[in-house]
């Protein structure tokens, strides 16, 4: 079994290769792609579904679902979870039919201990922009958000160090706030305001990821016990 320390090198060796340039035009962004995905075990194996759904930004209607399926081999470590689900990503990238402007993944970018997180480095692997949007935080740090306002669209930079790592953001008033952070090829304000712009009146996440997740749920419940 490869340990910690493997996947930690690699992902130091990667660092470097992170843009942290803005390249989005935000009136030029017409697709969005919301990354998800979703586990399960059968037998002494683990597999996994990767779902991508693409949404046009302006109006945020479905332009395609693809998804693929498959044996996660990598073992979890804990701040290494990129590489058990790139491969999938990459796969279900292949699959789709039109081209993606931006990469939204339910989880980390550069908020992350050595700032690799899946969405930082599936933006280096793809030379595509990308944002991290995570439900929850990754508590490798010493950060208090308790004071951020019970506002829709307040936010608090993530600062660690000295240096902004990303975002708390509460998209609607009275709900828990999620984290944003850049992946790759996109700055933290361009990033929050497209989050803000991909956020409904019924939910406090983005409907890109949103959408991926649900349709994480529906492949995982035809595959289960199948494999």
């Amino acid at each position: 079994m490869t340990d910690k320390k493997f996947y930690e090198d690699k992902q130091e060796e990667l660092i470097t290769k992170i843009c942290l340039d803005n390249t989005i035009d935000i009136s030029r962004l017409n697709t969005v792609a919301g990354v998800d995905l979703a586990y399960w075990k059968y037998g002494d194996k683990e597999y996994a579904c990767c779902c991508i759904v693409v949404l046009d930004y302006k109006n945020l209607s479905i332009i395609e679902k693809k998804y693929s399926v498959g044996e996660i081999t990598v073992p979890y470590i804990p701040g290494c979870l990129a590489f058990r689900e790139y491969g999938l990503v990459e796969k279900t990238v292949a699959l789709l039919e039109n081209e993606v402007d931006l990469y939204v993944f339910d989880g980390n970018g550069y908020l992350h201990p050595r700032h690799m997180g899946l969405a930082t480095y599936a933006g280096i692997m793809l030379d595509k922009p990308s944002v991290g949007v995570a439900k929850s935080f990754y508590k490798f740090a010493d950060v208090d958000y308790s004071d951020l306002p019970d506002e829709a669209n307040s936010y608090k930079d993530i600062v660690i160090e000295g240096e902004v790592y990303g975002r708390v953001l509460r998209t609607h008033k009275d709900v828990k706030p999620v984290f944003v952070s850049i992946g790759n090829m996109i700055s933290l304000d361009v990033a929050t305001n497209v989050i803000e712009h991909m956020v409904l009146d019924d939910s406090h996440i983005p409907v890109p990821t949103r959408y991926a997740d649900m349709m994480t749920h529906e492949i995982r419940k035809e595959y289960e016990g199948q494999i």
